[in-house]
């Protein structure tokens, strides 16, 4: 039996702000965030529409929830950075 997957997530927000977040299903978090009853965070208005910018998949819960703890707990600069290293085109995303 395949054990289940774990992702880490993290979203651009219309404040320019990011939220990284954990789940066993991304489509479905996500979904739940754009409707605003995800996290808190996200049931503000003001951070709406939100965007989807990167996820990655992890094979244990404990590495899932370790990454989002690392990555929450970066400066903004360290987050940019981590983006961009990781493929994400920021500049496209501040354009629009």
């Amino acid at each position: 039996m395949a054990s289940e997957k774990y992702y880490i997530y993290v979203l651009y927000c219309a404040d320019n702000s990011f939220y990284c977040g954990f789940t066993n299903n991304v489509k479905r978090r996500f979904h739940t965030h754009q409707t605003y009853q995800g996290a808190k965070y996200t049931r503000v208005k003001k951070r709406h529409p939100l965007k989807l910018i990167y996820s990655e998949e992890f094979e244990s819960k404990h590495d899932a929830l370790s990454a989002e703890y690392y990555f929450k707990h970066q400066t903004r600069r360290q987050k940019e950075k981590f983006l961009l290293d990781h493929g994400v085109n920021l500049l496209k995303l501040w354009r629009n």
